[in-house]
C-alpha cells in the first residue's frame, strides 16, 4: 500500500511540470496569455508553431508514460499502473506548480494509454485522426476518443482495471473540454491550423 501512495504522490508531482508553459518561455510567449490561455499542445500550435507543439505533445505525453511506469514499479499491479498513470493527469490537469490551473490532460492521457495498452493507444490515436480530419476540431476530436476508451477496454479484452482508466480519464478529458462544447455548440471552436 505504502508504494502506491508514493507512486501517486512522485506521479502527481511529475505530471505537475508544467511542460508547455516552460516551451512558451522558450520561445519567448506564456502560454497563459495567448490563444485559449491553456498549456497544451493545441494551444502550443496555435500560438507558438508547430516545433513547440512537438516538444509540448512529447513531453506532456511522457509523463503519462512515466505515471504508468511509477505504478507498477512501486505496486506491481495494474491497479497500481492506472492509478499512477491517473495522477500523472490529474497533475496536469490541476499542478501543484501552477495554482492548480493545467491543461485538459489529453496529451498525457495519451501517453499513459500507450503505456497501459499500446494496441488501445493506437485505436484512440485512429479514432482522433479520423474525427480531426473530418471536422478540423481539435477538441471534438479528443473527447471522441475519451468517450471510445471504456468501449475499447471491453472490445480488447484488458484487464478489469482498465476500466477503472477509461471512465475516470475519458470523462475527465470530457469534462475539462466543457468550455469547448459551449463555443463548438455557438460556432465559435478553433479548428486546427488556425493561429492567434
Amino acid at each position: 500500500m505504502g508504494g502506491l501512495v508514493l507512486a501517486v504522490i512522485l506521479s502527481y508531482l511529475l505530471g505537475s511540470v508544467p511542460v508547455g508553459l516552460l516551451i512558451g518561455k522558450l520561445w519567448g510567449r506564456d502560454l497563459r496569455k495567448y490563444g485559449s490561455g491553456n498549456i497544451g499542445t493545441t494551444n502550443a500550435l496555435r500560438v507558438l508553431g508547430t516545433g513547440a507543439a512537438v516538444l509540448t505533445l512529447v513531453g506532456d505525453a511522457a509523463k503519462g508514460m512515466l505515471g504508468g511506469y511509477l505504478g507498477l514499479l512501486f505496486s506491481g499491479t495494474n491497479l497500481g499502473m492506472v492509478v499512477g498513470a491517473l495522477a500523472a493527469i490529474f497533475g496536469q490537469t490541476y499542478p501543484l506548480y501552477l495554482g492548480f490551473k493545467g491543461g485538459k490532460g489529453v496529451a498525457t492521457s495519451f501517453g499513459a494509454v500507450l503505456f497501459l495498452s499500446p494496441p488501445m493507444g493506437g485505436i484512440l490515436v485512429a479514432i482522433w485522426l479520423a474525427v480531426v480530419f473530418l471536422t478540423r476540431y481539435v477538441s471534438l476530436s479528443s473527447m471522441t476518443a475519451a468517450a471510445c476508451a471504456p468501449l475499447l477496454v471491453y472490445v480488447l479484452k484488458l484487464p478489469a482495471e482498465f476500466y477503472l482508466f477509461g471512465f475516470v480519464a475519458g470523462g475527465h478529458i470530457i469534462y475539462r473540454h466543457r468550455d469547448n462544447i459551449k463555443r463548438l455548440l455557438s460556432g465559435k471552436e478553433y479548428k486546427i491550423g488556425e493561429r492567434v
